[in-house]
Formats: C-alpha cells, structure tokens, sequence
C-alpha cells in the first residue's frame, strides 16, 4: 500500500462502466485486479468497487444517467484520452494469461527502448490497459 504519510500522497484512476460487474470480473480474472470493495447500487450495477492489483488501485462504479460528460471509448470513433498501466514482474506469464483469457489484444508484447516490456489490450468496453515490467518508479539510468 502507498505510504499514506508521503508528503504527495498518490493517485487512484477512476473509471465508470456501463456493465460494472462485468468489467470487476474482467479486471480480476483477466488482468489479475482483486476485489477490496465492491458496493452493489441495488439495480443489479455497482455504486462503487474498489480494486487492487499489488500497491495500486483502481476505482470504479456503473455508468449513471447524470453523468453527462461521461463518454465511452466506442462513441468518440474508439479514441482515448487517457489508458492505464499495470506494472508486473512476469511480463512473459501475464501476457500469456491475457492471451489465454481471449482479450482484445492490442500491442504484441515486445521490448521498449525506454526499458522493459509492453503489451496492450483493450477491456469489453473499449479502455486501454498497458501492462508492462517497466517500473516508472526505478531510478533512471545515468548515461
């Protein structure tokens, strides 16, 4: 977990879902999230879940009328504003898990020149996730 302590504190993407609990057990069953919170809203979608994938979260909840600024990645022609990364240590084992699963594959797993590797698959409904063993944390190589 993320020292709460720390002068900055940290980040936690949230994300709105048409089909909420569809996309937790996409989340957990094919990129490996696991399930911290999850609030049913009573409709059969989700108020609020809270997912965790090692220090990281993310937060998401069912799509709701009054969100009119709210636009998924199909309606704007598939463009994005914004993707997700997952860092792993097994890049090899987590993109054959993807793989296995039949996600929507995106980028081939391959080497970056920045360091690690990358691949990138697309959820049920259109947002880009990045998982890759690039640790953005490390410290940068002096050269």
């Amino acid at each position: 977990m993320p020292d709460a302590a720390a002068p900055k504190g940290y980040v936690v993407p949230g994300m709105t879902y048409r089909d909420a609990p569809a996309a937790i057990d996409w989340l957990c069953d094919v990129l490996g999230f696991e399930r911290h919170l999850v609030v049913p809203n009573g409709e059969g979608g989700i108020a609020h879940a809270q997912l965790t994938f090692g220090n990281g979260m993310v937060m998401l909840g069912s799509a709701r009328e009054d969100e009119g600024t709210i636009v998924f990645p199909a309606e704007p022609g598939g463009r994005l504003t914004q993707a997700n990364l997952v860092v792993v240590t097994d890049i090899e084992a987590h993109y054959e898990r993807v793989k296995a699963a039949g996600a929507n594959i995106v980028m081939e797993l391959e080497e970056q020149f920045y360091g690690g590797s990358l691949f990138a698959v697309r959820d049920p409904e259109g947002h880009l996730w990045h998982v890759g063993s690039y640790d953005p944390w490390a410290e940068p190589e002096q050269g």
